[in-house]
């Protein structure tokens, strides 16, 4: 059980805050400067590489590039990176039955 705990933590502290803050950045890019995106994907890229997702976290950082000079190609970039995270699974436990814990 506490491996399962861990794991949980794990994600929640590397995939969920990374999707919670690109949601951010990509709801709020209006009022946002390339600078403030290109920290805060820089940021993502590392939480995605610290859960082991080396292609979105790759593909993030070369989005952060981008943004500096060429947004049609960091809307792209940001894109394909968010599918590659979609395409990643939820820990296990995720996916099991939840457990009573009185």
């Amino acid at each position: 059980m506490r491996k399962q705990v861990l794991d949980r933590l794990k994600y929640v502290r590397t995939c969920a805050l990374a999707r919670e803050l690109c949601l951010i950045i990509r709801m709020h890019r209006g009022v946002l400067n390339p600078e403030d995106v290109h920290k805060y994907c820089l940021f993502i890229s590392k939480l995605c590489k610290e859960a082991g997702c080396d292609e979105p976290s790759e593909l993030c950082a070369k989005a952060a590039e981008a943004v500096l000079n060429d947004e049609e190609k960091y809307l792209r970039l940001c894109a394909e990176s968010c599918r590659k995270c979609g395409e990643s699974r939820r820990p296990k436990e995720e996916r099991e039955v939840s457990r009573y814990v009185a």
